[in-house]
């Protein structure tokens, strides 16, 4: 769409040059210059006056109608053809109809209607109709008409590639910012959704640590407390040993404690402070075996390595967690843990020759247990590692926890 300067700026031209010409045509009456009679002219020059500014600045918005601006060049280019015919003078008027192509028609179309339009200037240009009583006028226009229309072709031309990248231009910018608009509704949309995740991980990082505060209790204070009655219980069902279970009772009541306080801390676990995982799991499984009486054996295969602190806190726990059942449920007479490093991942293997149980009958997790199997998957999937059980009434236990292998240094 054309701007209001350049819609002004037409018509004021043409009027401009029409009143000139019809000033030139004044003064130089008395010239030999070919004319007709006044009252003709003056008509003329009003109607012409009078249709521009009926279709132009009267009706501006008739210019987006194609059908009513073909009507508007016909008129047009016959009425300067008439002040034309009246006087050659307004020829200075007459090529201001290229103008008005560029105001009425768009795409191609301006190359076709610059030839009535050039026809007409060339017929002013040449003197009038005069012209055509010569013997050579008609050849004299044609090469005047020739003129003109390789100037105004070639000049359209230039005017329609101007429009074209000036319309590419403004179709890339509409697009730009459209691509604008959906951009910034997407980063107000990715906002609202950050603020989201934002309030969901919170919730997720509490009900994460309320777990893991569950498992802490659970790894921590009711394993701890269970093998303190279980040797209490021992001390008083058998007088002779009473002692013995006296001391293994305030020794699991000791490191329960230590525990306590370091889990509220988010510590690692006490065995883990001085040692690395073997050494720990074999102090863990070296006190069980002595509380317990059971015999309790450690098998470490492949180059151990230190893994990331919650890797190793894990397994530690898992193997506590298996021991504490073994010792609550299983009667077993023997007991083997085996830890494997592999290239990817690492195991640990716990296996018994107790009474065993139906894992597809889990016990209920009550007040009074049941929580040790749950306990162990929540805090393997926290770390991406997975527990499997295998057990039958009868025929021992055996679990196998699976972890990747993360060593310090490589997250």
């Amino acid at each position: 769409m054309e701007g209001p300067t350049r819609d002004l700026t037409r018509p004021l031209l043409a009027y401009g040059t029409l009143i000139c010409s019809l000033f030139l045509v004044l003064v130089a009456w008395d010239t030999p210059v070919p004319r007709t009679d006044l009252p003709t002219i003056l008509t003329a020059t009003v109607l012409t006056a009078c249709w521009i500014a009926w279709w132009v600045d009267l009706h501006p918005g008739w210019q987006r109608r194609s059908g009513l601006m073909a009507v508007f060049l016909t008129g047009l280019i016959l009425l300067n053809l008439w002040l034309a015919w009246c006087s050659p003078l307004f020829g200075i008027y007459t090529w201001s109809g290229y103008l008005f192509i560029g105001y009425a028609v768009r795409g191609m179309w301006p190359l076709i209607v610059l030839v009535p339009v050039a026809a007409v200037n060339a017929f002013a240009q040449v003197g009038g109709w005069v012209t055509f009583a010569r013997a050579d006028g008609f050849v004299i226009y044609l090469a005047v008409l020739v003129c003109n229309l390789l100037i105004a072709e070639t000049m359209t031309l230039i005017g329609i590639r101007a429009d074209r990248r000036s319309q590419s231009r403004e179709d890339r910018i509409d697009v730009l910012a459209e691509a604008n608009a959906k951009l910034a509704a997407a980063l107000r949309e990715n906002a609202g959704l950050h603020a989201q995740l934002l309030v969901q991980a919170h919730e997720a990082g509490v009900l994460n640590e309320r777990q893991r505060m569950a498992g802490e209790i659970h790894d921590v204070l009711a394993q701890g407390l269970t093998g303190i009655v279980t040797q209490l219980e021992a001390a008083e069902s058998h007088p002779a040993e009473r002692d013995r279970h006296l001391v293994a009772a305030k020794r699991l009541a000791r490191e329960s404690l230590t525990e306590a306080r370091r889990s509220v801390q988010a510590l690692r676990p006490q065995h883990l402070d001085a040692a690395r995982l073997p050494e720990a799991l074999d102090e863990v499984v070296r006190a069980w075996a002595g509380i317990h009486g059971v015999r309790a054996d450690l098998t470490v295969t492949g180059p151990a390595r230190p893994m990331l602190p919650e890797i190793e806190t894990t397994l530690l726990r898992t193997a506590q967690e298996a021991l504490a059942n073994v010792a609550r449920h299983a009667a077993a007479g023997r007991v083997g843990l085996t830890l494997s490093y592999m290239e990817d991942m690492i195991t640990l293997d716990v296996r018994d020759d107790g009474a065993g149980f139906d894992p597809d009958a889990p016990r209920e997790v009550t007040e009074e247990g049941g929580f040790g199997l749950h306990a162990m998957r929540e805090r393997l999937t926290r770390i991406a590692g997975t527990l499997e059980v295998e057990s039958e009434p009868g025929g021992g236990t055996a679990i196998s926890a699976c972890v990747p292998a993360i060593a310090i240094g490589a997250a």
